[in-house]
This record gives C-alpha cells, sequence and structure tokens, in this order.
C-alpha cells in the first residue's frame, strides 16, 4: 500500500521508520513501508545522509549524532521527565546511593538522568557523562538485551579497555557473562569500571517490551558492597517497572 504523506513530512516519515526499526534497514527495505517512487526515496535518504541525520554503511541507514541528538533533547522535555524523576529521587532516598538513569547512545550509554547522594564522598557522573558498555552495570544490561546477532556485532565493534583489574576484556568472557545477564535479569559491575565502586542495574522496556534504558545505582565499596547491591535489586525492579509506565505512556 502506498503511503500518501505530504512531500513536505516525507523526510520526516522516513526517520519515524528508521527509529521504530529494530536494526539498520536498506532504502529498499524502508520503501517496503511507503511505497513511494525509488527515485524519490533515494534523493530523500541522500539528502538526510548529507544532513548528518542518517549513516549509510554496507547499503543499510542508521542514525547519526545529529538524529540521536534531538531524540535525546525531546527525551529530556518530555512531559513525563518530572514525573520519571520524582521517581528516581524515591529510590535515591529508600537507597541511600546515587540512583541513574542511563540510555544508550553512539559513544556509549550515556547519563540522561540522576539523583545524587548526600554522602560528602561519591563518584562524580554528572548527566550527559558517556561511560562504556562492557564494563558498567548500564552498559551490560543494555548489551544483554540485544538479539543475539546485535549483540555480537556491536561486542566484536567495541574496544574492550581495561579499566581496571577486574575490568571483562575479551570477547569470550563478556558473552558468557551477557548471557547470564540476559537470564537474570540484571547486571553487576563489581569494580569493573573504577577501583573501589560497587554497581547494579536494571533495564527498563518500552511498550513493545524492548529495551529503553537502564536504571542503577552505585557507591563506594567500603559502604555499598556486593550483598548490598543485591538487597537493592526488589526496589530497582519495582521502581523499573513504574517507569516503564511512565516513559511508555
Amino acid at each position: 500500500m502506498t503511503d500518501h504523506t505530504p512531500p513536505n513530512m516525507r523526510a520526516l516519515r522516513i526517520l519515524e521508520i528508521v527509529a521504530n526499526a529494530d536494526r539498520p534497514l536498506t532504502p529498499t527495505e524502508i520503501n517496503e513501508h511507503l511505497g513511494w517512487p525509488k527515485q524519490t526515496l533515494h534523493r530523500l535518504c541522500q539528502r538526510l545522509i548529507s544532513d548528518g541525520y542518517l549513516d549509510k554503511h554496507k547499503r543499510r541507514l542508521m542514525p547519526r549524532k545529529r538524529l540521536l541528538s534531538i531524540a535525546f533533547g525531546l527525551g529530556m522535555h518530555a512531559t513525563n521527565h518530572a514525573a520519571r524523576h520524582q521517581v528516581l529521587q524515591q529510590v535515591a532516598q529508600s537507597i541511600g546511593e546515587t540512583v541513574n538513569f542511563v540510555r544508550p547512545d553512539v559513544k556509549g550509554m550515556i547519563y540522561a538522568d540522576r539523583v545524587e547522594t548526600n554522602w560528602p564522598f561519591r563518584i562524580l557522573l554528572p548527566v550527559g557523562t558517556h561511560v562504556p558498555f562492557h564494563c558498567t552495570a548500564s552498559g551490560k544490561t543494555y548489551l544483554a538485551n540485544l538479539a543475539a546477532t546485535q549483540r555480537r556485532k556491536l561486542i566484536a565493534s567495541l574496544h574492550l579497555q581495561s579499566y581496571t583489574n577486574a575490568t571483562i576484556s575479551t570477547m569470550v568472557r563478556l558473552e558468557d557473562e551477557l548471557s547470564q545477564i540476559a537470564k537474570q535479569g540484571f547486571a553487576l559491575d563489581l569494580e569493573e569500571f573504577h577501583d573501589e565502586m560497587i554497581a547494579i542495574a536494571v533495564p527498563i522496556y518500552d511498550n513493545k517490551k524492548q529495551f529503553f534504558a537502564a536504571l542503577g545505582t552505585h557507591g563506594p565499596k567500603n559502604r555499598f558492597n556486593k550483598q548490598q547491591a543485591m538487597e537493592r535489586l526488589p526496589l530497582l525492579l519495582a521502581a523499573a517497572e513504574k517507569i516503564s509506565a511512565i516513559v511508555t505512556q
């Protein structure tokens, strides 16, 4: 069926299809949703590439920084931001440590929202900070929720830098870890990103049951060890469900 989008909205329609896909699409696959003349579709795709909204790799189109920045900005200014932040505040008050709302980005996981602990000694990772996928609780939560093929491709592209002696720095060990995380529904960072820092994160899903963000908390090991992190798991899971209901309204 042919899509009857007005000409001045066609570029936006392409971006909408790219955004809702679970993998990079070719122009031909995009046009399966649209039924436009091939020349029109390819001209618009090329314009979106040249303007910095899309990138093309092996014939497939994927979002570039300019489009991701728009998505991030809209998410920050959405009306549900205040409600989500209130949930973070409640969790932080109950846990007594910093609580983070973390989303995947091209550079790694990005801290989109957080509530800081009142402790004078804290690990400073302000909103807008990027952290690695492979050695953080939020990053591993995201990787574990990818489809197997997507996960393998992303892991193969990563520089598995060792930040501490505990960092998982081989693909085999990381894949084993992610398989376990997928089964158990949460991820731990046991001094893998920072020495003396323990973190735990759980996934937040959208209304399609796809990964949307991670909800996590972290603290220095002298007051927030593995056992204490695990004791906070039920609270994090309950809060993740609340946030899921908010962000998918």
